[in-house]
């Protein structure tokens, strides 16, 4: 066995698994596994007929990403699990060096490589770029990706840093820490489930990574386009599910009411944009929340007894939508790095 498994979840996924499987068998020193949610496509007749090294676990229905991954990573044992999007094409020499930097920093549980852009490989990509961090009102933001802002990878991230969380689309993990919170909180569906876990692993004192000596290519949308008002929809309602779950650095109530603020801000410049499919999104996404809150709080309950002398680097003191929309800083770089916790 080897020290690492790269873990690839597959739902209806041939097309993907045929283009980007083969670089991860070329460049990878790891025991490789395809968790399949019951694919209904010709995924595991190519599995077997072209790719035998890699190990199949085979699901009977479709957990969704959460849960195809709880289920999965089970059945695999190595010390550290790389959860990898099946449209991800990595590079030569991407894990060794994730490996040392998780040999260096005992108390890392998680870590992300630097991801760029399947279809620009000189940008950074939607889903982590140079590692991920939140703001004061829990808004989620990458070094490299402002909301739809992208930057050139011009080596302006570049080194091993901590960050708040490591994006779900190639997530290295000690197997370890993963057991220890119970995996992904299926109730998310899809989208941040990946920073609601990281959040879980810093309110333990776990440190999470960003390794930019490792380089991915993530093509993107395989799931939902951006597009989409039902991501927008998964966006706001499970941004919402995070601070309800993890926020401990107020009153949860006062946290609350102002995301109410801005969200509705944000819900009417949709409005006037006439874009009212986002509209809506948003004010389900509100009331999804509304109506679920005591089974969120619940968690968040369960939460508070395993709290253990939080690791709170990676949060960035101020409001990024100020910053963004009102004064016009575009770009990771432009922020004040003191205005960070851990700097």
């Amino acid at each position: 066995m080897k020290r690492t498994a790269i873990a690839i979840l597959n739902w209806n996924g041939e097309h993907f698994l045929r283009q980007f499987l083969p670089s991860v068998i070329t460049h990878s020193d790891a025991d490789i596994y395809v968790i399949d949610n019951a694919s209904s496509d010709q995924s595991l007749d190519l599995l077997a007929a072209s790719f035998p090294q890699v190990r199949i676990i085979a699901l009977n229905k479709n957990f969704g990403y959460a849960g195809g991954y709880n289920r999965g990573l089970k059945e695999i044992e190595n010390e550290i699990i790389v959860l990898l999007n099946s449209d991800v094409e990595v590079t030569a020499h991407w894990i060794e060096p994730v490996l040392n930097f998780f040999d260096e920093r005992k108390d890392m549980a998680a870590c992300q490589p630097k991801i760029l852009d399947y279809h620009r490989k000189a940008w950074f990509e939607y889903a982590g770029a140079a590692g991920g961090f939140l703001d004061k009102d829990g808004y989620a933001f990458c070094a490299g990706r402002m909301f739809y802002e992208f930057e050139e990878d011009l080596g302006q991230y570049q080194g091993n840093s901590e960050v708040f969380w490591a994006s779900g689309a190639a997530l290295f993990i000690r197997r370890s820490a993963w057991f220890e919170v119970e995996g992904l909180d299926e109730d998310f569906f899809a989208h941040m489930e990946e920073i609601d876990l990281c959040w879980r692993l810093k309110n333990r004192g776990y440190a999470i990574g960003a390794c930019r000596e490792s380089v991915v290519y993530h093509y993107g949308g395989g799931t939902l386009d951006r597009t989409n008002p039902f991501k927008t929809y998964l966006n706001f309602r499970n941004n919402l599910y995070l601070l309800v779950k993890n926020y401990r650095a107020g009153s949860l109530t006062l946290r609350m009411l102002r995301r109410m603020v801005l969200d509705g801000v944000a819900g009417l410049r949709f409005l006037l944009e006439g874009n009212g499919g986002y509209f809506l999104a948003v004010l389900k996404a509100h009331g999804s929340v509304y109506r679920h809150i005591g089974k969120m709080l619940a968690k968040r309950q369960n939460e508070a007894a395993h709290i253990q002398s939080p690791n709170l680097n990676g949060t960035y003191r101020c409001s990024v939508i100020k910053h963004f929309f009102v004064k016009g800083k575009r770009r990771f770089s432009e922020l004040e790095a003191t205005d960070f916790i851990g700097n």
